[in-house]
Order: structure tokens, then sequence, then C-alpha cells
């Protein structure tokens, strides 16, 4: 979304990236949707087919109208898809979205000459906040493959804060697997619809990279205002598997996070660091005069 920072019954539109969180390349085909949905106090609501539009052949959008106050979570989940690559364009692919885990796997079992036929799924999700009030919507499992929850509410957290969020795989933490997290900052929010900016500029490897601990926790750092999103793919070699060699499971996760109103919110304005706190400046002041009047006094 270009903001997800709503008011209550507004119209609002739900953009579909399918490439990175700056560019999308395609747009999704309904039928590949196997859930699309918003959760809003307590309830749960697909989103239907029809109810999706395509803008220019790259980007699949919903149109949408919000509802009452609260913390909204939204997701979409896609079918299975296979893809036949042939040894380096797969290692390249690997290389290029931080897939680095199989990566090591193919050299140490020297398979880095081996064709591939991939299958893979996208599971993505998004939560945003209507009017002031928070709702508990955030932390609902949507019961994707694979699926980030965080463990506290993303809109009472600010800028300057951090955020712990948890990885799941068919319903269970996943311990040890990779994952990246960047945010585009307040600051320099361009405008999506311009697609002129190098891609190159924006690796998928980008920002923090963490592994999950044993519990599938992650905590992300929100050093300023701006959307945040975390991404992995979860990468299986299938032996024996009569279709396919390999099955990756994509997730993500988008939010917004503002600063605390009413505090100082420079955060982005560096130079004021260099100053002296008053208080010490008053106290030296007065140091620097008491000096230089017993100095002369004594001349005297």
């Amino acid at each position: 979304m270009e903001t997800y920072f709503l008011q209550p019954n507004q119209e609002a539109t739900l953009s579909l990236y399918n490439g990175t969180f700056e560019l999308s390349e395609n747009t999704i085909a309904r039928d590949r949707l196997l859930d699309a949905s918003v959760v809003a106090h307590q309830k749960r609501t697909s989103i239907s087919d029809e109810q999706w539009s395509d803008q220019d052949s790259t980007i699949t959008q919903f149109h949408f109208k919000t509802g009452d106050t609260g913390t909204y979570v939204v997701g979409v989940s896609t079918k299975a898809r296979t893809l036949q690559q042939t040894a380096s364009s797969f290692n390249g692919y690997l290389k290029h979205d931080g897939v680095i885990d199989m990566l090591r796997e193919r050299e140490d079992n020297n398979e880095l000459e081996d064709d591939v036929v991939e299958s893979y799924q996208k599971h993505v999700k998004a939560i945003y906040q209507v009017g002031d009030s928070k709702t508990e919507d955030w932390k609902t499992v949507l019961g994707y493959p694979i699926e980030f929850v965080p463990l506290e509410n993303p809109y009472k957290k600010y800028s300057g804060e951090s955020l712990d969020v948890q990885l799941l795989m068919d319903g269970k933490p996943l311990p040890n697997q990779l994952l990246y997290a960047d945010y585009i900052s307040a600051t320099h929010h361009h405008h999506h619809g311009d697609h002129s900016h190098d891609a190159a500029d924006h690796s998928h490897t980008n920002g923090q990279r963490f592994r999950t601990d044993a519990k599938g926790i992650v905590t992300l750092l929100l050093p300023e205002d701006g959307i945040y999103y975390l991404r992995t793919i979860h990468m299986e070699k299938m032996d024996g598997n009569k279709e396919f060699t390999h099955q990756s499971k994509w997730s993500t996760l988008t939010f917004e996070v503002t600063h605390k109103h009413g505090e100082h919110t420079h955060t982005h304005d560096h130079h004021h660091e260099e100053e002296i706190p008053t208080g010490i400046f008053v106290f030296g002041s007065i140091l620097v005069i008491g000096i230089l009047f017993m100095y002369f006094r004594k001349k005297d």
C-alpha cells in the first residue's frame, strides 16, 4: 500500500507485487490464488476473485473500503507452480535471492551442475492500522505453509524500537532459517508507480539479515519511520519426488512504522547529535565565567 495507516471507511488500494517490494514484474492469475483474505475484529473475510483487477500487466490490485478502526491483517497464498531451470540459472537465483543454505548444500554435495525442477509457493501478509484503536487481530495465524507472525502489535511500536517476529512452517516454529528485512524510509518514500529507478539498487538481500533462533524468532530493528518488510525462502531438496527436485516456500510480512507523536521527531537529522546538551553548556559557561572572574580579581 502507499501507506498502512488508514482512516475508517476510507477508499484504499492494496497492490500485489510479483517481483520485489518496489517493482512488480507481472500480474497474478486468479487461478493461482489459494487464499486471499482480510482479518479484522476477529473475523476473516475472503477477497473474491472478481474483486481483483490488473493495472498495466504488472500489478494486481484490490480496491476496497476500510471498515471500523482497528489493526487489520491481509494475506494472499498461492498454489504451487513448477519451474524447470538449468543448473547455472538456479545457482544464480539462489545467490540473487539469498537462499544461501541451498547454495552451500549444492556445493557440499557436488550438485552445482545439476538442473532442477522447482515447485514454489508464495505466501504474503501485511498488517495495517485503521484509525487509532489497536485490536488483537495482528496475532492471527492464517495457516499458510510458511508464515511470519509478530509477537507484539507492530502498531504499538515506534521508530527507534524493535519488534519480535516468529516464523512458522506448517504451524511450527522454524529455527535457523535465513531471512532478510528492509524498509523504505518515510523520508525517501517514492511513488510506487515510478519504474524508472534501477532495480539493481533494490537487491533482495539488502538490509538486515537474520537467522531465526531455536523458537523461530528474530528481533527486527526499526531504526526510522517507514514501510518495513521481512522476506524468506525456505527450500528443500525433494529426493525421490517424480514431479520436482526442489520445493520452495516463500513468505513476506509488511507493515509501517511511525514515531511517537509529540516526541522529538527529527530522528533522520544527524547533525544535532554533535551539539552539546544544554545543561552541560550552561554549567560550562558559568564555570568559565567563574574562572575568568577569579583570574581577573587576582590580577587586581
